[in-house]
């Protein structure tokens, strides 16, 4: 058969990733549209809600590692889907929730089941996507992280106020299970087994993807991906990211009707403008970093400064939002924050897709295990900073000094192009991990 033209089939996959990470933040953070319902329903204070939101985050931490191998090992194609209807069923549930102690086990179990989801997009972007489109289609995929909020903020809110929290609960649950048959019909984890994809987009990719798809059999080796010095460091600044983005996408909601004197429906729109802006700055980023590393080869000028530049450019914006008292100044220094704050994300996935390519889903399951660890301890340092304090001045600055300390990580240790290969002589380490199996 004459194939003349190559397909394109690969960013049909993309474009299936995108529309499940925006339906996938959309369940996460649509709670904190009903701070005030709830708070008013049953009595929680701050610091309560703040643990209810947290206990998301130590769910997402049991599970993400582990859901990144399993990820590695049954492939994206079924553990994904599972995963998709599982969380769905989570926020549906959340609907019935009658107390305290049922939204955080409620929660606890949402995180749980999302657990599995970066890794997944991480794996099938690694095996579908060449060297020079990966942070392009991670910033496809993660811009629907800002867009989620831009979309689902309006929706949300204008559930909530016509038709009550728990029925917006219901409703959004729908979307996710929909999606999983959608993928499993069309996804296959390698594009050689899909009927869908021409072989010139086959040989396309295997050309790109030779040795990731000749090296699947090789054993996981966690110490290298647990020990790696730029992985590391990669870990630590996901880590900040990871708390601007659970205090933005869980508590800003609760800044603009409690700093600003907004109703539920203004603040959904008003929240469109910097997840807005967020969004362009994300999708920038891949762009960005993919033609620095197509002109220079080099991860240290197309990840590494990317990183810290836009991180602290968003601490600088976050210091002047907490000392800021207008709305219009408010909503610009929010914007820029957020903006330059996401401009990082593709980078940090690139990067483990870059130095653990070989089982990238396992790598970004512990990279994903760090951001959740900051979605159990942003969310509820949170809200015991405003009930002890009485306004958000100083969640605003933690913030800004958290993103901070991930810069000065970065500049000294994120070196992602450095030869390395784990220490065979540590006893502890061959006790615990065997011998170095994977090399740079």
């Amino acid at each position: 058969m004459n194939q003349k033209a190559r397909t394109n089939y690969r960013w049909v996959v993309t474009s299936l990733i995108f529309f499940i990470t925006l339906v996938n933040f959309i369940d996460r953070s649509a709670i904190s549209f009903v701070i005030e319902p709830l708070k008013k329903e049953f009595g929680f204070t701050d610091t309560q809600f703040g643990l209810i939101l947290s206990a998301f985050g130590v769910g997402y931490v049991l599970l993400t590692a582990f859901g990144g191998w399993l990820v590695d090992v049954w492939g994206a194609r079924i553990v994904w889907p599972l995963a998709a209807v599982t969380w769905s069923l989570c926020v549906a549930f959340l609907g019935f929730a009658g107390g305290f102690w049922s939204f955080i086990w409620i929660r606890f179990m949402l995180g749980v089941t999302e657990g599995p989801h970066f890794p997944a997009m991480s794996s099938s972007i690694s095996n579908w996507l060449t060297l020079n489109e990966r942070a392009r289609a991670l910033s496809l995929g993660l811009v629907a992280i800002p867009l989620s909020s831009c979309i689902g903020a309006p929706i949300t809110s204008y559930l909530v106020a016509n038709f009550g929290w728990r029925a917006m609960f219901f409703i959004i649950s729908i979307v996710g299970i929909l999606w999983a048959g959608v993928w499993y019909w069309l996804f296959t984890d390698r594009p050689q087994d899909c009927k869908r994809v021409n072989d010139e987009e086959k040989k396309y990719i295997a050309d790109s993807l030779a040795k990731v798809q000749s090296d699947k059999d090789i054993p996981i080796d966690w110490r290298f991906i647990l020990t790696h010095p730029a992985l590391i460091a990669n870990n630590i600044a996901y880590f900040a990211f990871g708390y601007m983005l659970f205090f933005a996408t869980l508590w800003l909601p609760g800044y603009f009707l409690h700093e600003h004197n907004l109703n539920l429906k203004s603040v959904g729109w008003y929240l469109t403008i910097p997840w807005l802006v967020g969004a362009v700055f994300l999708k920038m980023g891949g762009v960005i970093s993919d033609s620095l590393y197509k002109k220079t080869g080099s991860g240290r000028i197309a990840r590494s400064h990317l990183i810290w530049v836009s991180q602290a450019l968003a601490a600088f914006f976050f210091v002047m939002l907490s000392y800021t008292t207008t709305l219009g100044m408010s909503i610009f220094c929010l914007s820029l924050g957020l903006g330059f704050g996401l401009m990082s994300q593709p980078a940090f996935f690139s990067v483990n897709i870059d130095i653990a390519k070989e089982r990238a889903g396992s790598s970004q399951g512990i990279t994903s295990s760090c951001l959740s660890l900051a979605g159990i301890i942003a969310p509820v340092l949170t809200g015991w900073l405003i009930d002890q304090t009485g306004n958000y001045q100083g969640a605003f600055l933690l913030l800004a000094g958290i993103m901070g300390a991930s810069v000065l990580t970065v500049i000294f240790l994120h070196h992602p192009d450095r030869s390395w290969a784990p220490s065979q002589k540590s006893w502890l380490l061959n006790r615990i991990f065997g011998k170095p199996t994977l090399a740079t």
